[in-house]
């Protein structure tokens, strides 16, 4: 079992005309984990951001301490909740959550669906350039999660896993979708991973679709460099 720190943010203004809610802060205590998220949490960019299948983003402890060397001159910055997380934990990592995975938080219920898609917006928040591409190549992402059974939850309530779904870990998601070259068998793979998110199910048959692979480059660096 695994005891979260928790944090929710609204939306504000970045600069250079863009808005977000990856500004957290912790909260103590009990709070209502809805269909949506958390009570009081937002975010922008609906069409990439919340939403039933992104309802919950974790991400692990673990990465800050590799981060703070991949960035030292920006170490001062990586800790919780600098990388917009609802759910910081240690033990939990891209290698041993799967697609699929059905833990128990308090009250609640929820379902891993996807490793997170590192955007631009991590570069500006955090003043590096290419933080979401490294985020991407070394596997750092986190996950996301749909809520299943709405209810109270709090930071004093462990993760709990109840049910594994897939055989499909999040680090072997974001390997296929990030890392290897165009493979029909391990897209068909990924696609059959009992929980994928749908936004992720469609990703995976436009690469069938149109036998190549998406450009990454508007996400990550909203169109300022080329990988």
């Amino acid at each position: 079992m695994h005891n979260p720190d928790v944090y929710i943010g609204t939306v504000k203004p970045l600069g250079q005309g863009v808005s977000s809610a990856i500004a957290k802060r912790q909260v103590d205590g009990s709070l209502l984990l809805t269909l949506e998220g958390l009570e009081g949490d937002e975010q922008a960019a609906l069409e990439y951001h919340g939403g039933a299948d992104r309802a919950l983003c974790h991400f692990p402890r673990e990465h800050y301490a590799w981060l703070r060397q991949q960035f030292p001159e920006q170490e001062g910055n990586f800790h919780p909740p600098a990388l917009g997380e609802n759910i910081s934990t240690l033990g939990l990592t891209e290698d041993n959550v799967f697609i699929g995975d059905i833990f128990r938080w308090g009250d609640a219920l929820i379902q891993v669906t996807q490793p997170r898609q590192p955007c631009y917006k991590l570069n500006t928040w955090l003043q590096c350039q290419d933080l979401s591409l490294q985020l991407q190549q070394s596997g750092r992402c986190g996950w996301l999660y749909r809520v299943i059974t709405a209810g109270k939850v709090s930071g004093d309530r462990p993760l709990e896993l109840l049910t594994r779904n897939s055989e499909m870990s999040v680090a072997q998601a974001i390997a296929i979708a990030y890392s290897m070259p165009f493979d029909e068998e391990q897209y068909r793979r990924l696609m059959s991973a009992a929980g994928l998110a749908a936004s992720w199910q469609k990703m995976m048959q436009m690469r069938l679709l149109n036998r190549k692979i998406e450009d990454f480059n508007r996400r990550l660096f909203n169109n300022e460099k080329k990988e």
